[in-house]
């Protein structure tokens, strides 16, 4: 079980690390409003996170207690989805990938304010649902309970809240574009790498239970 925490934590860290609209939210309000505004973005993030983790382990879970071949759907979709994932970032990465641009977020905003802000940009996200519906799909296709499943949650908000943490403290600082803009491609390639692996055993496992 370790083993397969450890894979798929790899995935959702390097979805993190990643370019993508949370980091947007965080980078946006660090560079104009300061780290405090932007630490309180990251904590609704966070909470976010908790939210659709909580929502895909419960649904899928009962949607496989119900119908128990809906696992061999999730794992033919869910790996397929990750693999594309993988593949895609792969491209990015032979390719050099896109430079990512941040704007800066001058309207100001109190605690409250930035709390709601990186809830809903988590909540509206449909890749952030589609991720953590893939991820909870491979954890179900390697025999995990929805109990095991709900537990990885809270692993992915933590990881999340640490690394938003560093990009809120990075970005309200004048060093981080060049910085983040430098490695932006590895961290692509980090991304491709777990992700593919995730999708490409979920999708053998797939395969293999459907011959038999």
């Amino acid at each position: 079980m370790i083993s397969i925490y450890a894979l798929t934590w790899l995935g959702v860290l390097a979805t993190q690390i990643s370019p993508g609209p949370n980091l947007a939210a965080v980078a946006s309000v660090g560079l104009a409003q300061g780290r405090r505004p932007a630490l309180f973005v990251v904590t609704g993030i966070s909470s976010g996170m908790l939210v659709w983790s909580m929502a895909t382990a419960l649904g899928l879970g009962a949607l496989i207690e119900i119908f128990p071949l809906s696992l061999l759907a999730l794992k033919l979709l869910g790996g397929a989805y990750l693999l594309y994932l993988g593949l895609r970032a792969a491209r990015a990465t032979l390719r050099g990938g896109a430079t990512p641009t941040f704007t800066h977020d001058t309207r100001p905003l109190n605690d409250g304010q930035a709390w709601r802000r990186g809830i809903l940009v988590l909540l509206t996200n449909p890749k952030a649902a589609l991720m953590w519906a893939a991820v909870a799909s491979f954890l179900f296709g390697q025999g995990m309970s929805a109990w095991h499943v709900l537990a990885f949650g809270p692993m992915g908000a933590l990881s999340g809240l640490v690394i938003y943490g560093i990009y809120a403290w990075l970005f309200s600082t004048s060093l981080a574009m060049h910085g983040y803009t430098r490695f932006a491609r590895w961290f692509e390639g980090v991304f491709a790498g777990a992700f593919g692996l995730m999708g490409a055993s979920l999708l053998w496992a797939g395969m293999r239970e459907a011959r038999n």
